[in-house]
């Protein structure tokens, strides 16, 4: 007879590129009773690996990784099994990090360094179908200023904007005028509420709209 979910062992996915991180997070996981580490995976791309042949019950999922993002991970893996359930285990503490982590689908979102006890939390909560977000993650979340979502190519344009690129290079690159590269630059500084380009990419990097 199979066991109930309120007693059966939570079946644990990690998904981080740093080995001594995915040690440590398993050992964690592992020293409880009712939860076991079923596999790590050291990218996104592994991560979907590993998630169709396991099917874990909860995925720790890192957003820098290389290649695919976390973010684009979780995307990828919901499409498939809508039912998936992660809990973001990260440095990035921008509000834009958190808002596009919910998004695509993580339930729980947890910064490295925070106490481990809100790591075993975390996937107890998100579990037993809650979410779990820590005072400071929705501190951060709540001073997401209201109307700053950019478009895909204003994004993009952030992009090569952070990386010292001119206008003039913008346009080049995506296929666009010089004129239209103004434009979305006038619309970035406006969401960011930025006075000029420096101000923008600073901005940025704190919101976690572009990463170095």
């Amino acid at each position: 007879m199979a066991q109930s979910r309120d007693t059966q062992t939570i079946k644990v996915l990690i998904v981080d590129d740093h080995p001594l991180m995915r040690v440590g997070v398993a050992a964690i996981v592992d020293g409880r009773p009712d939860m076991t580490t079923v596999a790590q995976a050291s990218s996104g791309e592994e991560a979907i690996e590993q998630y169709e042949r396991h099917l874990p019950d909860i995925t720790l999922m890192d957003l820098r990784l290389p290649q695919m993002s976390g973010v684009e991970a979780i995307r990828s893996i919901r499409r498939l099994h809508p039912q998936a359930r992660f809990v973001v285990l990260t440095t990035y503490e921008g509000d834009e990090d958190i808002h596009q982590a919910l998004e695509a689908g993580a339930q729980g979102y947890i910064i490295k360094g925070m106490p481990y006890d809100s790591l075993l939390q975390a996937i107890a909560r998100v579990y037993s179908g809650g979410r779990f977000l820590p005072v400071p993650v929705k501190l951060a979340l709540a001073s997401r200023p209201p109307h700053s979502e950019l478009s895909h190519r204003e994004q993009q344009v952030l992009d090569l904007l952070a990386t010292g690129n001119s206008n003039k290079r913008i346009g080049e690159l995506l296929g666009i005028t010089e004129a239209t590269v103004k434009c979305h630059v006038s619309t970035i500084l406006m969401r960011l509420n930025a006075v000029d380009r420096t101000q923008a990419v600073i901005s940025a990097l704190q919101r976690g709209l572009v990463h170095f």
